[in-house]
């Protein structure tokens, strides 16, 4: 009896901590999505652990760290090579300027806690920040996130809606005049 009633209040809890109109398949489905997608890849911060690098999952999917301002763009030898990452793989510069990734939490003030659905799928739909917005850089793979079905964006986006959130304003990217003078 007593692990009924916990199983019964467990599965309360949790409806109770899912985003308004969410239902647990689609939350675990947007985690699956995320942790397979490679989003924390880019949008969760490295550092660097007793191993080497390590997704630092105090940040998780808060993009680039407030706190660390990037230096100039160091200038790449010529050749084949046409871009370049921060230790952190939150920070690329390539000849689009330079990217940061974005806060993928809840907040309201520095993540996606004020996005809506449509907000969420037209961004990925248009490759263009809240679907009108400025471009959507590198290396986020707009070309293959684009194909994602509507319910999977929507999974997707139920499931950032049940991270924690987090205060990390991510700085606006460089265009690449500004990326290119910093390099001088």
């Amino acid at each position: 009896m007593k692990t009924a009633l916990s199983t019964l209040l467990g599965a309360v809890a949790l409806a109770a901590a899912l985003p308004a109109g969410a239902t647990d398949a689609q939350v675990a489905r947007g985690k699956y999505l995320v942790d397979t997608a490679g989003c924390h890849d880019c949008h969760t911060p490295f550092k660097m652990g007793p191993n080497g690098p390590e997704k630092d999952m105090s940040h998780m999917l808060a993009g680039h760290p407030e706190a660390l301002v990037m230096p100039p763009v160091p200038k790449l030898p010529d050749g084949p090579w046409m871009a370049v990452s921060a230790a952190t793989n939150t920070a690329h510069a390539g000849p689009w300027g330079v990217s940061f990734t974005a806060n993928l939490t809840p907040d309201a003030e520095t993540g996606l806690g004020d996005w809506t659905l449509r907000d969420f799928v037209s961004t990925i739909r248009t490759g263009r920040h809240l679907g009108r917005g400025r471009a959507v850089l590198p290396p986020m793979p707009i070309p293959a996130y684009s194909h994602f079905s509507d319910a999977d964006l929507e999974a997707i986006y139920r499931y950032l809606r049940t991270i924690p959130a987090v205060k990390n304003k991510v700085p606006e990217p460089w265009a690449p005049q500004a990326a290119a003078a910093a390099t001088k």
